[in-house]
This record gives structure tokens, sequence and C-alpha cells, in this order.
């Protein structure tokens, strides 16, 4: 397994966490203010100069709730077939 197939999976298990703890977002509001607090803390840890570990949990949080927008958000939008 390479390491973009390790992250992708990564991400796929915290979104799959973070909507048995959540609700899904109910708009693009909410979405944006969730996903400008897990890049707040994203750029806290590097502020900080945490360590590795904690910059790619915080990453991995960054990415799962963008996936999330996309999903719940933005989804694809249907596709008419005249």
């Amino acid at each position: 397994m390479n390491a973009v197939s390790e992250a992708l999976e990564e991400v796929l298990a915290e979104y799959v966490s973070a909507r048995t703890k959540h609700a899904p977002m109910r708009g693009p509001h909410e979405g944006y203010g969730v996903l400008l607090e897990e890049l707040d803390e994203l750029w806290d840890e590097i502020k900080a100069n945490g360590p590795t570990a904690n910059l790619r949990s915080e990453a991995r949080q960054v990415a799962a709730m963008a996936v999330a927008f996309m999903v719940e958000v933005a989804p694809w939008p249907e596709v008419s077939v005249s």
C-alpha cells in the first residue's frame, strides 16, 4: 500500500468516526465553519511546531471535513437524461 492510499483510508475512517459523533453539515455556512475550525487547529499545531503525529491528525481532520462538505453540502448534481 502506498502513502496516498494509506492517507485516504485514514481520511475515510475519520469521516466515518465524525459521522458517528456529529450530525451531517446542514449547509454551506456551517460546513465552512467546521472546515475553518479544523484548519485553525492545524495552523495552531504548525505554529507550535507540534510533532508530526499531531500535524497528521489535524490534516486528516481537515481532509475528512472537506469530504463531508463535498458529500453533504455540495454533492454531484443529478444528471437529467433528455
